[in-house]
Order: structure tokens, then sequence, then C-alpha cells
């Protein structure tokens, strides 16, 4: 049975590259999915949304020429599956750290003087990192310098 633009299939999750995931489908054929059609939102790690072996369902969204099948798993979502894959997402996203790398305390523990204590400490590193910085620029190439004269 020749794939049509459109089709809903389900299929077999068989590889996983860092540009998309090939899946098997009915009929001994097989497609991919580019990582832009892995979710409705953004993928960064492909292992995060689905896994080798995954039965995933997919819309068939190009043949070219050659026979190649291009797939779309967010395509193929209802709206509520996508409204369940948002909510996911929202729980399992981290909560910022105010104070960026430091793990001792979290800002909710925290009096006021000890979080404005972290808050000078860190101001002071970043302004001497840029004094550096600064400095060094400074103390870089310059055309009085190069010892020619007109």
């Amino acid at each position: 049975m020749p794939l049509n633009v459109g089709d809903i299939l389900n299929g077999t999750v068989t590889g996983i590259t860092n540009f998309g995931a090939f899946v098997d489908l009915p009929d001994k054929e097989s497609g991919m999915v580019h990582i832009s059609e892995i979710a409705s939102s953004f993928v960064k790690e492909i292992s995060d949304f689905i896994a080798v072996g995954d039965e995933v369902k997919v819309k068939v969204i190009g043949v070219d020429e050659k026979g190649k099948v291009a797939l779309s798993i967010k395509q193929a979502m209802t709206k509520e599956e996508i409204e369940n894959e948002k909510e996911k997402k929202k729980k399992n996203k981290p909560k910022p750290n105010v104070w960026q790398g430091q793990r001792a305390k979290k800002s909710e523990d925290l009096s006021f003087e000890e979080m404005m204590s972290k808050f000078k400490q860190v101001s002071e590193e970043k302004i001497a990192q840029l004094k550096r910085a600064n400095e060094t620029k400074q103390g870089g190439y310059s055309k009085r310098s190069s010892g020619r004269r007109k």
C-alpha cells in the first residue's frame, strides 16, 4: 500500500540521531521524523521525548521521488495531547536558582541580610571581572605605540 501525504499511522522508533528519529511503519515501510517535528515545544535532545522501541503515532508529511518518507509526530497529535505535553513540561521544568551556581541555601531560606550579602559578593566579583577584561583590552596594540613616525 503506497503512503500518501496526510496519512496517520502507528510506527516503532528504530533509531535516533542528532537530527531526527527513524520509524518503521506498516508494510515494511520506514521514514524519518526531523527533530523539528518531534514535539510541539523546542526539542534539544530527542531522547527526552522518545526512545528506540517506542510506539509512536506519525503523520506522513512528504514522500520524495526517491521514496524517502518524511514524518511528523507533532502534526499527528491531538489538541489534548499537545496540552498534556505542555503541562508535563511545566511540571518537570527546574526552578531557577537566584544565586546561579550557589546551592548552599535556597533564597526562601535566607534572611534579607544574607541575601544582600550574597548579592554584594556576586556584584563585586562581576565588577572585578569587568575591570580585568577592560585592563587587558587597554594594554593591547595601538597606533601611537607602534613605533612608526610620520
